[in-house]
């Protein structure tokens, strides 16, 4: 935010609206939205206007870290509700270093099996390269 505020009957520039949250966030208000009505974040009301914290908006990266790194919305969910229950965060922390070492080893797991795949597929071409140009030698011997 470039400035305090005081429109929307006084609040400052610790809230957002859905609009500048989703812009701070290059997101889109939908967005916002559906992991609100998922029960991740839960703004406050300003009469009919959705007010975001601080809060909201560290959650909301949490939320969109936990989905670009794979996590599902269960897990991701499971993570925040730790940090209501425990504020020291230990267990979160616990419950993070698991899935965290899970999700890597499923990477790996996927990372082997794209370079077989990218190893096995590099042969196919070079075969059919060399399939290539033999029929076009052949073609050009017989012309």
């Amino acid at each position: 935010m470039d400035s305090p505020r005081t429109a929307h009957g006084g609040l400052t520039d610790t809230f957002f609206t859905v609009t500048e949250l989703a812009r701070d966030l290059a997101i889109t208000p939908r967005t916002i939205r559906f992991y609100e009505d998922k029960g991740l974040i839960t703004p406050r009301r300003a009469g009919n206007i959705r007010v975001y914290t601080k809060r909201d908006r560290a959650r909301m990266v949490l939320i969109l870290r936990g989905k670009r790194l794979g996590f599902s919305l269960r897990e991701i969910k499971e993570y925040l509700d730790l940090y209501d229950i425990d504020p020291s965060q230990t267990e979160q922390i616990r419950l993070l270093l698991k899935k965290v070492r899970t999700r890597l080893e499923m990477l790996e797991d996927q990372r082997l099996a794209l370079e077989e795949s990218i190893l096995e597929l590099k042969d196919i071409e070079d075969q059919t390269l060399a399939a290539l140009a033999q029929q076009v030698a052949a073609a050009k011997a017989a012309g």
